[in-house]
């Protein structure tokens, strides 16, 4: 972002992160070329379907565990 902003030269940015200033080039020209597909499409954690939520899932199996070890200890199975 620092070249982007021009706040430091590309060979500053290249000795401090250790690379060529070719590279840092590259990365400018890539990251101006691509700007507009950062915003694209949706962001943010995906939303929870409560039928498929592993925890809820495994909480509803010991759930259904526990009721047929009571149920059968209840019956003498």
């Amino acid at each position: 972002m620092e070249v982007v902003r021009g706040t430091k030269t590309i060979n500053e940015i290249a000795q401090k992160n250790s690379v060529h200033p070719t590279q840092v080039s590259q990365w400018k020209k890539d990251l101006l070329h691509n700007v507009g597909s950062l915003f694209e499409g949706k962001r943010g954690p995906k939303p929870v379907n409560a039928q498929n939520d592993p925890d809820r899932l495994y909480a509803k199996i010991g759930q259904l565990n526990m009721e047929l070890d009571w149920l059968n200890t209840r019956t003498g199975h």
